[in-house]
């Protein structure tokens, strides 16, 4: 395969994003917005020449597949721009911004296709015994249910934290994992929302 131009990079790099994101590949005028042109048939050109690398299959219907297996070298790694929305407590629930500060490459062995991330930067202590600590990013599969046991970003009276996730009957109790006894479980019944599920606790993420 030969070496792929930047605007082609880039262009894969648009098509992976939709993939994640929006779990399909961006339109003809989708890809042309996304690459800055103002002709749909650059962007059509594009495609066209990664088609011919194999680094896409296109199909009779104008649609198209991006083959990852041919995208796999170092030049062009694997990951998706995932945002970073806000802040989220780890002790006492904080507001949750619903702005994002910027976007973060993660390998999409991380967040996968079909699901939709985002990053959200830990404040306090009471998760760290479950590896999660002050300062580090949470990236968060997007979704309102969860597993028993599973560490969530819960929203209560629009206010958001992250804890681990024990539903019951009546109630459901959101519980700390730390080694400072000042934080004690949340009881809620129905008045919380689960904001996604946490996939990984990023170290040393310097933003």
């Amino acid at each position: 395969m030969d070496e792929l131009t930047k605007k082609e990079r880039e262009a894969v790099r648009h098509i992976r994003n939709w993939i994640v994101h929006r779990g399909r590949t961006p339109s003809v005028r989708e890809l042309m917005s996304a690459l800055g042109y103002k002709s749909p048939r650059s962007a059509q050109d594009v495609l066209e020449r990664l088609a011919e690398q194999r680094v896409i299959k296109k199909f009779s219907d104008g649609g198209y597949q991006l083959l990852r297996e041919q995208v796999g070298s170092e030049t062009h790694a694997r990951t998706v721009d995932v945002p970073i929305v806000g802040s989220v407590a780890a002790g006492a629930p904080i507001l949750a911004e619903e702005n994002v500060e910027g976007f973060v490459p993660i390998s999409t062995s991380l967040a996968r296709s079909g699901g939709k991330y985002f990053l959200l930067r830990v404040r306090g202590d009471s998760m760290n015994t479950a590896g999660i600590d002050d300062g580090d990013f949470v990236l968060v599969r997007q979704q309102s249910t969860a597993d028993p046991g599973q560490h969530v970003v819960a929203l209560i009276d629009d206010e958001a934290t992250v804890k681990s996730y024990h539903p019951g009957r009546d109630v459901t109790v959101l519980k700390p994992h730390s080694t400072n006894p000042a934080h004690q479980p949340i009881i809620v019944d129905r008045d919380f929302y689960i904001q996604g599920v946490v996939v990984k606790s990023i170290h040393n993420l310097d933003i």
